[in-house]
C-alpha cells in the first residue's frame, strides 16, 4: 500500500531546498558562462579547467581533480578534448611514473588569455545581479556547504576581490 505525499509537501520542498536552489543557480550560471565563452570554443567547464591547470608548476591529475570537486575518470575525459585541441599536454612526472602531469601549452595560455576578459565581463555581471548578499558571503558560504577551504598551494598571495581593471556600470570585476 503506498502513501501518497501532499502536494503541498512538494511546494514545501520546492521553496526550501537547498539543494534544489543551488543545483538551479548553478545551471542558470553554467549557461551564462558558457553563452560568453562559446564565442571562443570554451564551455564553463573547460574555462575552468585550463584556469586550474594554469599553476607555476605542472600539477598533477589529483590536485586538480580535488580543486574542481571531480573524480579522477571524469577529470580524464574532461582532459581529453582539450589535448587533442593542443590546449594542454599530460606527461608522466619523471618522480612517479604512475602519476600524470597536466601543463598549459602555449596555444592553451593565448586561449585563457583571451577568455580572461570574457570571463570577467559575465563574473562582472553575475555579481552586479546578487541583490541581498555579497560576493564574498556568497562565496564563503557556498566554501562552507562543500565543507573545503582552498589549496594553500592555489591561495599563496593574497588575490583582491576586486579588479580596477575592469569596470562595469561601477561594478569592480572579482578575480
Amino acid at each position: 500500500m503506498s502513501k501518497k505525499i501532499p502536494f503541498e509537501t512538494t511546494l514545501e520542498v520546492r521553496d526550501a531546498c537547498l539543494c534544489l536552489h543551488i543545483q538551479r543557480a548553478a545551471r542558470a550560471l553554467a549557461r551564462r558562462f558558457d553563452d560568453a565563452l562559446r564565442p571562443l570554443g570554451l564551455t564553463n567547464g573547460q574555462f575552468s579547467l585550463l584556469m586550474a591547470v594554469n599553476r607555476p608548476e605542472p600539477p598533477a591529475i589529483g590536485p586538480v581533480a580535488q580543486l574542481l570537486a571531480m573524480d579522477r575518470t571524469t577529470l580524464t575525459a574532461a582532459l581529453k578534448p582539450l589535448e587533442r585541441s593542443g590546449l594542454i599536454t599530460v606527461s608522466t612526472d619523471a618522480n612517479d611514473r604512475r602519476s600524470r602531469l597536466l601543463t598549459l601549452t602555449n596555444k592553451g595560455h593565448q586561449l585563457l588569455a583571451s577568455a580572461l576578459p570574457v570571463w570577467r565581463h559575465a563574473h562582472a555581471t553575475v555579481e552586479a545581479s546578487l541583490i541581498a548578499l555579497h560576493p564574498d558571503d556568497l562565496r564563503i558560504n557556498l566554501q562552507a556547504l562543500s565543507g573545503r577551504q582552498e589549496s594553500p598551494q592555489l591561495n599563496a598571495e593574497p588575490v583582491p576581490t576586486t579588479s580596477p581593471a575592469v569596470q562595469l556600470d561601477s561594478t569592480s570585476v572579482a578575480l
